[in-house]
């Protein structure tokens, strides 16, 4: 199985200055980090993409756009379902005094948790007063399928990959440690940032030595490396297209390294006005989100 090859390097999907809709594109600064260029309220061209962003053959043409609102790279109309793993770095499941497990923990969110670069992170009254419920931060690899994937092999698994990008898996960890099943408490409505670009697999041939980190109001919590997963992206690929159809627009969480808030002492909580940023290198760039304790809705 030959890999996917794409005509773009990094995806952005935004609604353009020029026209006031939505278009996809390729960022004319191959350097810049839109995400933070985007909350900084910078300039950002792109070029325009003719396709969509699951269709490898998509075309960037040399039509220029203005980025005038940056959205997550997936539409929920184009992600088809949402899993994550659980424990998946040994220095988190250490500060978690947790095993480390002997297969990938498997969870799933909903889509309707998932929302883009700048949107509010939403802490739900069920999760309030957040001193009780412990809303938390976790950095994680998103991993984005192109072509549908079942029971392939560690060899070929990268070969299903689209691309790259971050997410904030944003938990609460009080429903969280009241029951083994963790969808429930990782998948409130509008909780979970995606983005802010779509990396191909071509420009990250290995996806095993991403720098990640999580600041949180200027204060930097987590700092790890993709090297350090418990089940590599290959495995993880592998793993989860057993007997399983994984289609393409699926998304794969990859765990989040040490850092968290609640493993702290004292806990360190999201709380309204925080701004938490996640970061991944090698083009993905910085996703940033205000935390909100209210009603807000959210575009993706």
């Amino acid at each position: 199985m030959a890999p996917i090859r794409t005509q773009w390097t990094r995806f952005i999907r935004f609604i353009a200055a020029e026209t006031s809709q939505v278009h996809i594109g390729q960022p004319v600064d191959p350097k810049l980090d839109v995400g933070l260029a985007a909350w900084n309220k910078q300039t950002i061209k792109a070029h325009e993409i003719v396709g969509s962003a699951l269709d490898p053959a998509a075309q960037v043409t040399n039509t220029v756009l203005t980025v005038k609102e940056l959205l997550a790279p997936l539409s929920r109309d184009e992600l088809k379902i949402v899993r994550c793993l659980g424990l998946n770095y040994s220095d988190h499941a250490a500060e978690t005094k947790m095993a480390k497990p002997a297969a990938p923990i498997l969870f799933y969110k909903p889509l309707s948790s998932m929302i883009g670069p700048n949107a509010p992170i939403y802490v739900p009254t069920v999760a309030q007063p957040v001193e009780a419920h412990l809303p938390d931060y976790e950095v994680e690899l998103t991993v984005v399928i192109g072509k549908t994937a079942k029971n392939v092999s560690e060899a070929e698994a990268l070969d299903y990959v689209l691309g790259y990008t971050a997410a904030n898996d944003v938990s609460f960890r009080k429903h969280q440690m009241t029951t083994s099943q963790w969808g429930f408490s990782k998948g409130f409505d509008n909780t979970t940032p995606l983005g802010p670009c779509l990396v191909s697999n071509n420009a990250i041939p290995d996806p095993q030595v991403l720098p990640l980190t999580c600041t949180l109001n200027g204060k930097t919590l987590q700092n790890g490396n993709t090297k350090d997963q418990i089940f590599n992206v290959r495995q993880t690929v592998a793993f989860l297209s057993q007997a399983t159809t994984l289609e393409p627009g699926s998304i794969i969480l990859t765990g989040t390294p040490a850092g968290v808030g609640f493993a702290r002492k004292p806990a360190l909580v999201l709380k309204h006005g925080d701004d938490c940023r996640v970061w991944i290198g090698h083009g993905i760039g910085t996703l940033v989100n205000p935390v909100v304790e209210g009603k807000r809705a959210a575009k993706l």
